[in-house]
């Protein structure tokens, strides 16, 4: 049986989302603060995705979610 190699390195995108998160902590409830906090979310999104890509290494990105340019219509 295989076993799974786990990084220890945090992604890039983690740590910038981090930073995102901290600035919108020190601003008022209003529109920048959403913005910097949906930005990390996107950031997020983006390691998590990238994380996978490496765990997954003989498949593609559009191969995982269904994106392969196939119309839904």
């Amino acid at each position: 049986m295989a076993r799974m190699q786990i990084s220890t390195e945090t992604s890039t995108w983690l740590l910038q989302a981090k930073d995102f998160l901290y600035e919108a902590r020190r601003l008022k409830p209003g529109p920048e603060r959403n913005d910097l906090r949906q930005t990390a979310k996107v950031l997020r999104e983006i390691a998590r995705l990238e994380a996978a890509s490496e765990q997954a290494p003989g498949r593609n990105w559009r191969q995982r979610n269904g994106s392969g340019g196939e119309s839904a219509v």
